[in-house]
């Protein structure tokens, strides 16, 4: 009787939970996720859940597939050559591959004061923090939110949208990403809904008070309440384990997600750097590489060689407030295009992709499989053959 291949997910997010339900395909596959809350989490709504207008978590038995075992913990060390996992609860748990979907989260700010008395917002603990300290603030108090990338853009009008006070800082332009159409679109909406938009190449912050935020050029702002949504970071889980990363700590991968160090190591999501060249850090990206991170993994138990992996970008949605939107829509390749969807109708495919979020998470763990493609960036295998001089290979 053939023994049971042991496949270990770490992290339950996105592409953690693609992965581990793709994997439920074969039946002598036992799949551990391994996740340090009892609840997935959509880090997509964590605006909403601090300003009490949406919930951001839902019970994995709603996402992830039956046969997926789930423990509730958190890996501390990866030790590649034993095959096993340590757990901070002491236990350890062997594998004949492992999945590394850890995510990312707030970047560590290297400014003065930002980490006593500015609030992240990256995951479900840090929006619980900050939920009771504005419950606890006047509605007229200032509150600063730092960043004016997506999570930035829409925490500052989901709070303006509920009356509150807002300056959105940008430490630069308006949401970088953006064409300049999409950003005036995005510009025009914040400012009806009465936020503050304070931009330019001097407005980085170089230190956060109780009370205050002082600017590069020289202004500084009232705050009771500062919000930091600028940048991300990775868990050094992986450097820690003696893997080979990049210079933000992902996993250094081949262009099948495989480790450059161990080939029963694979990754996805937003800690993975395939080929030295990552993709953008999104739930949209995560979503196409955890299932394609479980095919290569099912290639190499099967003996074939495992695909390349296939990523693409249709645009960004940004939700403005409940009641408008902005959509700006992109190349394969994740640059944006002038064309853009603003208003109801953009808050409309925002919440559609919400949903629809969910519901594939749900689709892929009652028929694992199922779907088969992806949105293909041609240009990416140009760009790595005219960065290396080479054709990639492949383990």
């Amino acid at each position: 009787m053939t023994e049971n291949i042991e496949v270990i997910v770490i992290g339950g997010g996105y592409a953690g939970v693609m992965a581990a339900n793709r994997l439920t395909q074969r039946g002598d596959v036992t799949v551990t996720l391994i996740n340090p809350r009892p609840t997935f989490v959509e880090r997509i709504r964590l605006h909403q859940l601090i300003t009490g207008t949406g919930e951001a978590v839902v019970d994995y038995r709603k996402v992830l597939a039956e046969r997926v075992r789930l423990v509730v913990d958190t890996v501390t060390r990866i030790d590649a050559p034993a095959r096993r996992v340590t757990l901070s609860s002491g236990d350890t748990v062997g594998y004949d591959y492992l999945i590394y979907a850890v995510g990312s989260g707030s970047a560590d700010p290297q400014v003065p004061g930002a980490a006593e008395f500015a609030y992240p917002i990256a995951d479900l603990e840090q929006a619980h923090r900050l939920l009771p300290v504005l419950d606890a603030t006047p509605a007229t108090s200032p509150v600063t939110v730092i960043g004016a990338g997506p999570t930035g853009i829409e925490t500052a009008a989901e709070l303006a949208a509920r009356g509150r006070a807002v300056t959105l800082v940008c430490g630069g332009e308006l949401g970088p990403y953006l064409h300049p159409r999409g950003r005036r679109a995005v510009a025009r909406r914040l400012n009806k809904l009465g936020a503050a938009v304070v931009e330019g190449p001097d407005t980085l912050v170089q230190a956060v008070t109780r009370d205050t935020i002082r600017l590069a050029d020289g202004r500084e702002l009232r705050s009771a309440v500062t919000i930091w949504t600028a940048g991300f970071g990775v868990p050094d889980l992986a450097a820690r384990s003696g893997l080979s990363t990049d210079a933000v700590g992902r996993l250094r991968t081949d262009e099948t997600l495989t480790s450059v160090d161990d080939d029963r190591i694979i990754a996805a999501g937003d800690a993975a750097a395939p080929s030295d060249l990552p993709v953008r850090m999104a739930c949209q990206t995560a979503m196409q590489l955890g299932p394609q991170a479980a095919e290569t993994v099912l290639s190499r138990i099967a003996g074939t060689q495992p695909a390349p992996l296939d990523v693409g970008s249709v645009g960004q949605n940004i939700s403005l407030g409940r009641r408008a939107g902005v959509t700006q829509l992109s190349r394969r390749n994740d640059k944006a295009t002038r064309f853009y969807l603003s208003g109801w109708l953009a808050a409309l495919g925002k919440e559609f992709v919400c949903r629809s979020t969910i519901r594939t998470l749900a689709y892929e763990a009652r028929k694992p499989g199922a779907r088969t493609w992806w949105i293909k960036d041609r240009e990416r295998r140009e760009l790595l053959r005219a960065q290396r001089g080479e054709a990639l290979p492949t383990k």
